[in-house]
């Protein structure tokens, strides 16, 4: 026969402490960007864009011509993974394919009139959703921040 264990659950209204992850700065990080995340998604819904369509749409409009090896290498995603986002963007008449001339497998990547005006407007509501969030940031803050985030990246290399 097993024996019966008593186990204290906390109430559900109860606040569950995340002190002890708190002192991970990478814990810290993920939970900004998850509140980073969730206001650009609103940000972007008007536009029937996601993040990663936006992203890709600015970095096109931004390089016209690449290709979409250079553009799943700069977003940091799997080809299969790119080639959706594209599908997408070219679907919705925002960027086309060219055939390059001197390699008939890859295509150059460019926007269409749509494509930039519809970034352009994009850009300005990301904008103002980084001005919203960041508001309480004063610049010396945001450039610690943004410093702080290169030299992270950087030791990615490493």
């Amino acid at each position: 026969m097993s024996a019966l264990k008593t186990v204290l659950v906390p109430p559900a209204d109860e606040e569950v402490s995340d002190s002890a992850l708190e002192r991970f700065l990478g814990y810290r990080m993920k939970r900004a960007f998850n509140v980073v995340q969730a206001d650009l998604a609103e940000t972007l819904k008007p536009f029937d864009l996601r993040m990663t369509s936006y992203t890709a749409l600015v970095l096109i409009m931004e390089n016209p011509g690449l290709n979409q090896s250079q553009l799943a290498a700069v977003m940091d995603i799997e080809r299969p993974n790119l080639v959706v986002i594209v599908d997408e963007l070219e679907r919705r008449d925002l960027i086309v394919r060219d055939r390059l001339e001197t390699d008939r497998r890859t295509y150059a990547l460019s926007v269409t009139l749509a494509g930039r005006r519809l970034c352009e407007t994009a850009m300005k509501a990301v904008e103002g959703h980084e001005a919203r969030l960041l508001g309480r940031l004063s610049p010396e803050m945001r450039d610690t921040v943004a410093e702080a985030m290169i030299l992270i990246r950087a030791g990615e290399a490493r």
